[in-house]
């Protein structure tokens, strides 16, 4: 995530095995899982490899998917009956959102990283379909992966969280058509401001 391996840059995993000193078991594991989350590719015949550079194609099919799945759960999460825990969740990951550093290295941001992950995957746990659960956890890092190429960090904190504030108030006073509709301009939002991102490097 720090960028120190380039795009499409062989991983060795004796090499990494030794970096870290540890045996290949453990390496070859965690590249099998990494490869999951899209940031490492396997090649056949060839091992691994840190994933190509996403383009505005790819981008846009990932928010896509994501714009398939989480204005829907939005809604569904505004529609529960009990959902005073859930809304908890939210506030505690808007705190932690709010007051995270956003650097332009993988250590300055992860903090924010994972708090903006929690808020989203938060909705998905509170709606309680494990199905829908595992097809959000599927886009693993791919959510978060076009980071990774820019060298900018995070440059839409101030939006996210203003976003992220919208929909967990139409969860909390039970509007579905105001959570849906939060969610998928939250999304769109994302969407744009990758493109410029990407366009910019």
């Amino acid at each position: 995530m720090d960028g120190h391996m380039q795009p499409e840059q062989s991983l060795s995993i004796d090499a990494l095995a030794r970096e870290f000193g540890v045996s290949t078991s453990p390496v070859r594991e965690a590249l099998a899982r990494l490869d999951s989350t899209g940031l490492v590719q396997r090649v056949a015949l060839r091992g691994y490899r840190v994933a190509p550079a996403p383009d505005s194609g790819e981008i846009g099919e990932l928010i896509d998917a994501r714009l398939l799945l989480e204005p829907a759960t939005a809604a569904e999460a505004a529609r529960l009956e009990s959902r005073s825990a859930l809304v908890q969740r939210l506030d505690d990951t808007l705190v932690r959102l709010s007051g995270a550093p956003s650097g332009e290295q993988f250590d300055s941001f992860r903090s924010y990283y994972d708090a903006d992950r929690e808020f989203h995957r938060s909705i998905f746990t509170g709606v309680g379909n494990r199905f829908i659960l595992q097809a959000y956890d599927a886009l693993g890092g791919h959510v978060q992966r076009f980071r990774l190429f820019s060298g900018k960090g995070v440059t839409d904190a101030e939006e996210t969280v203003a976003e992220h504030s919208a929909i967990r108030d139409a969860i909390s006073d039970g509007d579905p058509a105001l959570a849906e509709r939060a969610m998928r301009s939250h999304l769109v939002g994302v969407r744009h401001r990758s493109l410029e991102d990407l366009e910019s490097v």
